[in-house]
């Protein structure tokens, strides 16, 4: 596996949302694949989302499929909700939560919200741009700037309660080229494996 594999998330759950990905993760690490995020709500009736995504940050619904197959009889047996619910695996989407490094680095320059577990630079909620993502945190050029505040604000990693991508019209560009490109990179391994078959 490599070091992208292998990287631990920044934000994780709590309560009965941390038991499940406790129990889950290593499945879906195995199968190859990373664990984004897992939520249990009220949705219709109980709805637990698990978000998992490719190395690449990619994902198919035969992805999501294989997923939902491996996990489910996992939690069956485990069993680390007392109550109905309904199981639904998916891709994080394109307003994504940012729960890695990594996921800072690709992102860097689309616009972020975060919040933080305490208090940095006077608040705990920031949108704006990432323009730098260091060891320990990153760099975020604000776009609502209060008066007296810098517009610039160091966050770190360490901080962080929560995090996504605002959507834009930029973002949803880039999205599609790296989808676009990330297929084509598949097929190309594909035809390869093929030819030395």
């Amino acid at each position: 596996m490599t070091d992208i594999e292998n990287e631990p998330r920044l934000i994780s759950e709590t309560g009965t949302d941390q038991r499940v990905a406790d129990i889950i993760e290593p499945v879906i690490v195995g199968m190859g694949y990373r664990l984004v995020r897992v939520r249990l709500s009220n949705q219709n009736g109980a709805t637990l989302q698990i978000m998992a995504e490719r190395s690449d940050g990619t994902m198919t619904v035969e992805d999501c499929e294989k997923i939902s197959m491996a996990i489910s009889p996992v939690l069956d047996v485990e069993d680390p909700i007392d109550k109905a619910y309904h199981l639904e695996v998916s891709s994080p989407g394109i307003d994504r939560p940012m729960v890695r490094k990594s996921d800072f680095l690709r992102w860097a320059g689309h616009l972020v919200k975060c919040e933080t577990s305490i208090i940095v630079d006077n608040r705990k909620r920031f949108r704006g741009r990432v323009t730098e993502v260091g060891e320990d945190g990153f760099v975020l050029e604000r776009d609502q700037i209060a008066y007296g505040e810098e517009p610039r604000v160091t966050i770190p990693f360490s901080t962080l309660a929560e995090a996504r991508l605002v959507l834009t019209d930029d973002l949803i560009r880039d999205a599609l080229r790296a989808d676009k490109l990330a297929k084509a990179q598949a097929a190309n391994q594909n035809d390869e494996n093929e030819d030395t078959e």
